[in-house]
């Protein structure tokens, strides 16, 4: 074999080696985003736990709710209360409701964020109905809970020392419809529920 013909043939290993990795960093890239946003609280993430801390500070905190459905999801979505005030450390429970207006069974699944965006890292849930698909039948009305704390960790981090409101928000997508499905496909700007 000539001295060219390996340079042509490890240059070809050489370039598809590249794509290879680039393939492989793309598909790995979201679920590595997603980590490193739930480790960091980036983009307004919260956190997950399975009990509240023994720990309860005396800084309070007034948590507003926010509410939005997505364009092409007909359902009417909105916190029950508007605000509550806890301390940190303290669990919150707070409810949202959720009504299909249609005569169609529809599914939904609801994003979330906070704001301030450097609070995400503190702010837990511990049971949410954004874990799961939510399902509402036709003319169905549901209270959706969200149980959750302030991190007492918070008290720690001097970036986060002038927050005294924070912002948990909401918003529904359709999931999942009835064989008969309404049409979703039609965009409409979102929905959102002012808190203020």
């Amino acid at each position: 074999m000539s001295n060219a013909d390996n340079k042509s043939t490890r240059l070809a290993l050489v370039l598809a080696t590249v794509v290879v990795g680039m393939v492989g960093l793309a598909y790995a890239s979201v679920p590595l985003y997603d980590l490193f946003c739930r480790v960091t609280g980036y983009g307004g993430t919260t956190q997950q736990a399975s009990i509240a801390p023994d720990i309860v500070l005396d800084r309070e905190m007034t948590i507003q709710f926010d509410a939005n459905t997505s364009g092409g999801m007909p359902w009417k979505f909105k916190p029950v209360d508007r605000t509550l005030t806890l301390k940190v450390g303290e669990t919150g429970l707070a409810f949202y409701e959720a009504y299909n207006p249609t005569d169609k069974t529809i599914r939904g699944t609801a994003t979330f964020n906070v704001t301030p965006q450097k609070i995400g890292l503190y702010f837990t849930k511990i049971d949410c109905f954004c874990f799961t698909e939510q399902v509402l039948k036709p003319g169905e009305r549901a209270q959706m809970p969200v149980t959750f704390f302030i991190d007492p960790e918070i008290a720690n981090d001097p970036n986060a020392g002038d927050v005294k409101v924070i912002t948990l928000s909401y918003t529904f997508f359709v999931s999942g419809m009835d064989d008969d499905e309404v049409e979703v496909s039609s965009r409409q700007p979102e929905k959102s529920v002012n808190v203020n």
